[in-house]
This record gives structure tokens, sequence and C-alpha cells, in this order.
């Protein structure tokens, strides 16, 4: 795997971490992650039910099997992703509370750390890579030469990552 792939898979990463901060919308991502105890087995809550956006700030969980339909209510309670479900029988809705100012401050902090984060990966990334060259002995320019191709791909990386924040912060912070 080479250095691009390495840190395509960073940024990927970060995407994934950034998707899970909610903003205030309704998202079905913010239910990533969640495990429902079906027939003994913990699934994935995605793979029980569809999963829609009605109005911008609710979901509405419709499970394939009427059965499951407490299990997936329990398993988003014990979740703790600050929202309560609403169960009517047949249908689960969730509505995403609007978000005070100090807690879109909180998530917006969140998401400098999940940034932070992706930059420590990259970096060692970076360090991987140079070390590797200087394992190998290459002629001193042709090692100069990889080694400032590490630093422009890490460079190039690195506003890839501001850029995501930088979205996510306006994408937070907007009423």
């Amino acid at each position: 795997m080479n250095i691009e792939e390495k840190m395509e898979k960073a940024i990927q990463s970060l995407e994934n971490k950034l998707l899970n901060i909610r903003a205030g919308r309704a998202n079905p991502a913010m239910l990533n992650g969640i495990m429902v105890p079906y027939y003994g087995v913990a699934t994935p809550i995605q793979s029980l039910a569809n999963i829609t956006v009605p109005e911008a700030r609710q979901l509405m969980i419709k499970p394939f099997d009427r059965n499951v339909l407490k299990d997936i209510e329990r398993a988003i309670n014990e979740a703790n992703i600050g929202i309560t479900p609403t169960n009517n029988g047949e249908i689960i809705l969730l509505t995403v509370p609007e978000l005070t100012e100090d807690r879109r401050r909180d998530y917006v902090r969140q998401a400098k750390e999940v940034a932070e984060e992706a930059k420590v990966a990259l970096r060692n990334i970076r360090q991987e890579e140079n070390n590797q060259i200087k394992k190998e002995e290459y002629p001193l320019d042709e090692e100069k030469r990889r080694l400032e191709s590490v630093q422009e791909a890490i460079n190039k990386y690195n506003k890839i990552v501001d850029e995501k924040l930088k979205s996510k912060e306006e994408e937070l912070m907007t009423v």
C-alpha cells in the first residue's frame, strides 16, 4: 500500500467521524454503530429497519419486523445519543432537539479533536515513510527528492483536513 492510499484512508476515517458529530439536523448516520439484539445476535440498526428523514429535524425508523420495535427503542436509549425515541407501535420517531450555543461549541471542539487525530495519523504515516526511505540506501539526491515528495503529500492532505474541519465548523455554527 502506497503513502497516498494510507493518507486517503486517514481522510476517510476523518469524514466518518465528522459525520457522527451532529449539527442539529437529522441524519441517518447518527445511528451508525447502534447495535440491536436480534435473535441473540447484535445487529446494526440499519439492517433491521428503513431509516428516513421526513423533516429536517426528525428521523423515522420503520423496522422490517414489528417484533423488534422494542429492542430498537431500547438500543437507541442505551446508545445515549441525546435523543429520546417515540414509539407508536409501528415506527419510531426521533426528534433532534435544537442545539444551544454551548452545545454547538462543544461539537466544534469535538470536530477539532477529530481533525487533530487525523493530522496525527498523517504525521505517523509520514514518519513511517521517511524511515523506510532512509532505511533503503538511495543516492543522496534521490533520497532528498523522495523525502520532499512525502512532505508535499502530507501538506496536501493536511490542507484537506483543514478544509473538512472548516466546513464542519460552519455547518455546526449555522443556526
